[in-house]
């Protein structure tokens, strides 16, 4: 038996497309969620995992209504294979019920970890050399030194709680507390 499984990340999207192609594929029973991808906790991905029997086929549209990453992807579908189901994706023509499918599916999850290593060094690479040159990475500062220096003088001063000094420099109090204890870090090192 053929069940099929379709997701869309948000409720304003719709199934509609996946829905026909899996019926086209002679899916009997279909699930249908919406869900973030990245999203472990699936209800109705858990639901067709629990109706499937051996011998049975998970079908999706395409690999990414599965799973989000690579590693969860791959996992999924080792563990239908160890309960003797197979794994059909529309969109990307595998099917790991044929021995031809298998391989094409593993080497594609060692293409795509490979590709994934490579960009993690090139990333790395780029901002060890943007660190060499000087570049600043992260967030910009909330606060200029200006403000700091500012509200270290206004607090210091008293008579000027810390939710109005926040609300004279236009930054949330929390924000606030985080900087002034940070520079107070800095000035000891």
């Amino acid at each position: 038996m053929k069940v099929g499984y379709a997701r869309v990340s948000t409720e304003d999207q719709s199934n509609e497309m996946q829905i026909a192609a899996l019926k086209e594929a002679g899916c009997q029973m279909i699930f249908e969620e919406s869900a973030s991808g990245a999203q472990r906790d699936r209800p109705k991905l858990q639901e067709a995992m629990n109706y499937i029997r051996p011998s049975d086929t998970l079908v999706v549209w395409k690999m990414d209504r599965l799973a989000r990453s690579l590693r969860q992807l791959i996992e999924t579908v080792d563990q239908l294979g160890e309960r003797d189901i197979g794994f059909i994706s529309l969109t990307e023509d595998i099917n790991t019920t044929t021995a031809g499918g298998r391989l094409v599916f593993h080497v594609f999850g060692a293409l795509a970890e490979y590709e994934k290593a490579l960009i993690g060094e090139r990333t790395r690479c780029g901002l060890q050399n943007a660190r060499a040159k000087g570049v600043r990475l992260g967030r910009p500062a909330v606060m200029t030194d200006d403000q700091i220096e500012m509200a270290k003088k206004v607090k210091a001063a008293g008579g000027h709680s810390m939710q109005a000094i926040s609300d004279q420099l236009g930054v949330s109090r929390s924000t606030l507390y985080r900087v002034l204890a940070a520079d107070c870090h800095r000035e000891i090192d």
